[in-house]
């Protein structure tokens, strides 16, 4: 049987106006080979039938039209290379497109990092110069995997819209804190689109005020939650402080106050600014928390009752760690010192103050007169980002990497982007159609998840039968 889902496939990407991209740049280079077939081969094999580059290129024959002819299998690592020098101009015409076509309205950007990686033995060298300078980066670098695999990863931000349609991708060495990928992100990306103001909405891991204020000076705001084991006894304490609050319900709480702060900038020039501090109590998440957390909480609890009983391991002592006094661990190695002693050097200050904190959560805005219930409404928008992670690692394969060059590594990586804009794309026509009941609390995963589309996509195939005729096996 062939694929025949191809052709619906390649009318999305005509109206992202992706042919006419690959046709006059292939025009304007003078590039020999038919660069948008084996771009669309790219993008059809992550969504039909993920694989490596080569093993793509010989899934050609799959198609009941095949999507190149007369082709050289090594242009496709060309491909890559082309993708990757038009990075920008690729992203600029999807979301020009996007814009017209799809009622694309960035007055909201979620931002997030994850990472994927590589089956390989080792990291990636730096490139020194003779005086020992770094001249260049490796790219695939031992890290925090999302996935805790002890292999070299690679960090991918991601822009997205309201509506859980991805922007754009930035790719960074592996071992790079994802407070440090926001700013390049968006001069590489975003400020290139001469989008009109927006909001920036992030997790704690980019909640940094030279990150912040870069955002106020380009004119744009920020909607970001904020570590309360992190923050000052003063912020903890109102927090924590019944008055204020207002009660929705014995489940939720919430109260809000304007405050002004002394930050630096990325400069490390001293600013005053004023944000408003929105802080939130909710028995599901408490109970989400204790529920998640009940094994290490047990632990922490039977320690510090027999603190004798107990030799700590290395996953323990990893976990321990934001509890220790500051004498407890070898700053080098970061192993405990004398685990005999592990009750001594345990904070339990610190203990009662994370068992505190669950259920409550912190945001910071500069949106001054926003309601604090539209800022908890619109941060709880980037769980959604979460989902766009997993069919990125699930439906669409993007790893782990096989492709090498740190060039080649992005150009994968946009090409699974734009995969997934397709996908995005399909299920907004599923519900704007009236076929599928839009649920309120899905955001945009409403209606058939990307596995399903996958599945569905596959099943749309033909059989050629003697005498010319075809046989249509897909179905709803």
């Amino acid at each position: 049987m062939l694929f025949l889902s191809h052709i619906l496939l390649e009318r999305i990407l005509e109206e992202l106006g992706l042919n006419t991209f690959f046709s006059s740049y292939k025009g304007f280079a003078k590039i020999q080979y038919d660069v948008y077939a084996f771009a669309k081969l790219l993008i059809f094999g992550r969504l039909l039938n993920p694989a490596s580059k080569s093993a793509t290129v010989r899934q050609n024959g799959d198609y009941f039209e095949p999507v190149l002819t007369q082709f050289n299998p090594d242009n496709v690592f060309d491909t890559l290379d082309f993708i990757y020098s038009n990075k920008d101009k690729i992203i600029r015409r999807l979301n020009t497109n996007l814009v017209k076509k799809a009622g694309r309205s960035p007055e909201i950007i979620y931002y997030d990092v994850t990472n994927f990686y590589f089956e390989i033995n080792g990291p990636d060298e730096d490139i020194l110069d003779d005086d020992g300078n770094v001249i260049e980066k490796g790219q695939r670098k031992m890290g925090v995997c999302k996935e805790e695999r002890k292999l070299p990863i690679v960090q991918m931000g991601l822009f997205m819209d309201d509506s859980g349609i991805p922007i754009a991708i930035e790719s960074f060495p592996g071992n790079t804190l994802d407070h440090l990928t926001l700013r390049p992100a968006l001069e590489k990306n975003i400020d290139g689109l001469e989008f009109s103001r927006f909001i920036l909405i992030g997790d704690r891991g980019i909640c940094c005020y030279p990150n912040l204020l870069h955002l106020k000076d380009a004119g744009n705001g920020y909607i970001v939650s904020k570590s309360l084991l992190k923050s000052t006894k003063k912020e903890q304490e109102w927090t924590y402080s019944d008055d204020g609050y207002i009660s929705i319900s014995d489940d939720f709480k919430y109260k809000s106050r304007i405050v002004k702060k002394t930050v630096k900038d990325e400069n490390g020039n001293k600013r005053t600014i004023e944000e408003k501090a929105v802080v939130y109590w909710s028995k599901k998440f408490q109970l989400r928390a204790e529920r998640e957390n009940k094994k290490f909480l047990d632990f922490l609890e039977k320690l510090q009752e027999h603190p004798e009983n107990f030799r700590i391991t290395a996953t323990q002592s990893k976990s321990l760690r934001k509890f220790f006094k500051k004498e407890c661990v070898n700053e080098k190695t970061g192993e405990i010192l004398d685990s005999t002693k592990i009750k001594a050097f345990i904070d339990f200050d610190k203990v009662s103050q994370y068992r505190k904190s669950l259920g409550y959560y912190q945001i910071v805005t500069s949106e001054l007169t926003m309601d604090a219930r539209e800022v908890i409404d619109k941060y709880h928008g980037l769980t959604q980002i979460e989902d766009q992670f997993r069919v990125m690692k699930g439906g669409l394969e993007t790893r782990p990497l096989y492709v090498r060059t740190p060039e080649h590594v992005t150009a994968h990586l946009l090409i699974c982007m734009i995969a997934l804009i397709m996908l995005r794309i399909i299920q907004q026509r599923m519900i704007s159609s009236g076929n599928v009941q839009p649920d309120p609390d899905a955001y945009w995963s409403t209606g058939l998840n990307g596995h399903r589309i996958q599945e569905a996509l596959n099943k749309w195939k033909v059989d050629l039968l003697p005498g010319g005729t075809v046989s249509f096996y897909g179905r709803r």
